[in-house]
């Protein structure tokens, strides 16, 4: 395991660019360590549900985790990554759920990583949860 602190710069989407900082490592698989900071328009989606929240206006990230799989080289675009995270709007309420698409850095955001080289996250369907799960697999095996 390699460590990688990042800081993600005002207007980058989050899970976008997290995956983008694994794959320049050339790694396929790291997990989030630690990770605080604020986005504008911060968009969740809450267990259960269909469509995501998008909470507007500036928050604070409270806490970031997850895996982040990226795929093989020339797979660009093919992102495997599951993360969680918290975060309290203006009025200080929180809420808390998956990133999705569209989380826009506003100041900063300031993510530790663990890189995995030796070893990729996939996800492919899972009968027993009918949702795409996480695999594990020795990288190149």
């Amino acid at each position: 395991m390699k460590t990688l602190p990042i800081r993600l710069k005002p207007g980058q989407d989050l899970r976008e660019a997290l995956e983008a900082a694994v794959r320049e490592q050339g790694c396929q698989a790291a997990f989030v360590l630690s990770g605080i900071g604020s986005l504008v328009d911060a968009n969740i989606r809450l267990a259960g549900a269909d469509e995501s929240l998008l909470i507007r206006g500036d928050s604070e990230i409270l806490s970031l985790s997850g895996t982040v799989g990226v795929g093989a080289q020339g797979d660009a675009g093919q992102g495997h990554s599951h993360l969680h995270m918290a975060v309290s709007n203006a009025i200080g309420e929180v809420f808390g759920g998956h990133v999705a698409p569209g989380c826009r850095v506003r100041t900063t955001a300031e993510v530790l990583l663990a890189l995995l080289p030796e070893w990729a996250f996939k996800r492919e369907p899972d009968p027993a949860t009918g949702y795409p799960e996480l695999v594990v697999k020795v990288r190149g095996g």
